[in-house]
């Protein structure tokens, strides 16, 4: 046995901790400041696990949770408002963000991860396996049938979402990408100069459009429409769901306002009101910056 490995041993008898190579940088470097900034400048990469997906024999005993729906938006699209309407159905479960991709499994230690493995489970299986309690647990104790989930960060881990449930259903949300960046400028207008907040969007909204290309099966529903005319959208919404529409979706506030929790999702007035608002006038041509322009066209906004 090498010196590492009983060296280590006897640390996790111990201690609890064991020693570990410092990983490398590009140029062969240990990393350190530099390495450490770099990996957190893309967060993507260092949450990365390794996962497989499951069979379609596989889903009975892989996952609780059937049929999810996911609602894929880009930040300031009214998401929290059509997940609102969408909760107000009685066979519908939308609880507020659960960022679920946010929540990790990590084995501590080398028999831990031998032991998973041994069963077939790699750390992005064990990630999967939580996901699907979290959420199933939500929809139990919801009394409802199917759960909603609507965290903006969704539209970047769409791929990893349908991996994990084969069967899920996806809802896009799309809004004038002028008014979506404008209304993120406007949220914190000294913090967002309104470049900055196109920046900030256009990522969101070009991980929804790829999202959206790959899934010919998806739903795909525009913030507009629905302030427009809610019940039509809703009529059309729960027909892709396959459940009955219901009038109580327009009128969401008469549930209360308990579902609605602070940094979890929109909380300003409007949303509070309990009822649909009219939305801002569409950006005129002019007002478009030359950056959001593809998008409007990929999305059939005038531009």
């Amino acid at each position: 046995m090498s010196l590492a490995r009983n060296l280590n041993r006897a640390l996790t008898v111990t201690t609890g901790l064991q020693v570990r190579r410092a990983p490398r940088a590009a140029n062969g470097s240990p990393r350190g400041r530099q390495g450490r900034k770099s990996a957190a400048a893309q967060p993507a990469a260092r949450r990365a696990a390794p996962y497989r997906c499951p069979s379609a024999g596989e889903l009975s005993t892989d996952r609780l949770l059937r049929r999810p729906v996911f609602i894929i938006s880009s930040i300031r699209s009214g998401s929290t408002l059509l997940r609102m309407m969408m909760g107000a159905h009685p066979r519908l479960h939308a609880p507020h963000e659960l960022h679920v991709g946010k929540v990790e499994v990590a084995c501590t230690t080398w028999h831990s991860e031998r032991a998973m493995g041994e069963l077939g489970l790699l750390r992005g299986d064990l990630e999967h396996l939580l996901w699907d309690r979290v959420l199933h647990r939500e929809l139990i104790r919801s009394g409802k049938d199917f759960v909603v989930e609507k965290t903006p960060a969704n539209a970047y881990m769409y791929q990893r979402l349908k991996d994990c449930w084969p069967d899920a259903r996806f809802v896009f949300l799309l809004r004038h990408p002028e008014s979506i960046a404008r209304s993120w400028h406007e949220s914190d207008p000294v913090k967002r100069p309104h470049d900055t907040a196109v920046t900030d969007v256009l990522r969101y909204m070009t991980a929804v459009q790829e999202a959206r290309s790959a899934d010919a099966d998806g739903f795909t529903v525009r913030y507009e429409d629905i302030t427009g005319d809610p019940e039509r959208e809703m009529r059309r919404l729960c027909a892709y769901l396959g459940v009955d529409y219901t009038p109580r979706m327009l009128n969401y506030g008469k549930k209360g306002n308990a579902e609605l929790v602070r940094g979890l999702g929109d909380w300003r007035e409007n949303i509070r009101t309990g009822t649909v608002q009219p939305g801002r006038e569409l950006p005129g041509k002019d007002e478009v910056p030359e950056r959001l322009r593809p998008m409007c066209a990929a999305w059939g906004y005038p531009s």
